[in-house]
């Protein structure tokens, strides 16, 4: 879902130095209780968490909830809970996707069977939820298992539409929304409710949070095309071989003189 760079903690930035004691809470949350998981699994779960992510997701949740309150425990369980969701759903695109590299590092798929790495992530998604039920917040609680669904749908419908050259680009709009935006915007929405904002500051913290997301799967998208496989940590050109209609493939379409080429593009994928 996103494209390599140094993990958070290496360039610390103004909004994170506000909360980089409670990012290390959140870290050290997540790695809780290994001693009491199968151990392939803490291993393999130590290695997702330690692989370089960018931490975008729990950073928002925390900076939302600080807006508006101290920092709180309740917080920092939301902030794993997202990152945690976030993680599994990574596992689960790479069965999908059939991708061996993530990161510049290898993927769980590429040794582990497709079978036990669909477990792995169905395990990261019952431990995200335990960490958004420590919030105690039933609202919380709710928008946690709504945007699960939502990104579960977001997946389907992606699937469901590879190689359909010819879909509209809202059909985009709703697809990166699903798989990117919403955990976003959950982040937010979430953060400003543990810190007890107004309901207009609630809205307005899940209008930022989405369209952030939005904007951050869009560029994504492009470096696809404009990247190279060493600074985006897999192979480029991805999305296009699975068949992926993202926005720079839907201009293309919508420019192509010779509709012939729309053809050859979508053959790419098949081969």
């Amino acid at each position: 879902m996103s494209h390599s760079s140094s993990p958070a903690t290496s360039q610390p930035s103004t909004a994170l130095a506000l909360v980089a004691a409670d990012l290390a809470a959140v870290e050290a949350k997540m790695r809780g209780n290994e001693q009491d998981i199968f151990p392939p699994l803490a291993e393999a779960f130590l290695s997702l968490i330690t692989s370089g992510g960018k931490r975008l997701r729990p950073l928002l949740a925390l900076l939302a909830a600080r807006l508006f309150a101290p920092m709180s425990n309740q917080a920092i369980a939301l902030a794993a809970a997202v990152e945690t969701l976030h993680t599994a759903t990574l596992v689960h695109d790479d069965v999908i996707d059939n991708a061996l590299i993530r990161r510049g590092n290898p993927t769980l798929n590429a040794s582990w069977t497709s079978g036990a790495t669909v477990l792995a992530g169905d395990y990261l998604f019952a431990r995200a939820a335990a960490f958004a039920a420590e919030t105690g917040n039933v609202r919380v609680i709710t928008l946690f298992a709504e945007t699960l669904k939502v990104i579960c749908e977001g997946e389907l419908r992606q699937l469901a539409a590879r190689y359909r050259w010819d879909q509209p680009k809202d059909a985009y709009y709703e697809r990166i929304y699903a798989k990117t935006a919403s955990l976003f915007a959950a982040a937010t929405e979430g953060g400003a409710v543990l810190g007890a904002a107004r309901e207009e500051d609630v809205e307005r913290l899940r209008a930022f949070g989405y369209h952030l997301g939005m904007a951050f799967q869009i560029i994504d998208d492009i470096l696809d095309f404009t990247s190279t496989d060493a600074v985006l940590g897999k192979p480029a050109g991805s999305d296009l071989h699975q068949g992926t209609v993202t926005l720079p493939v839907f201009y293309f379409i919508q420019d192509a003189p010779d509709r012939g080429a729309v053809g050859a593009v979508g053959g790419l994928g098949r081969g």
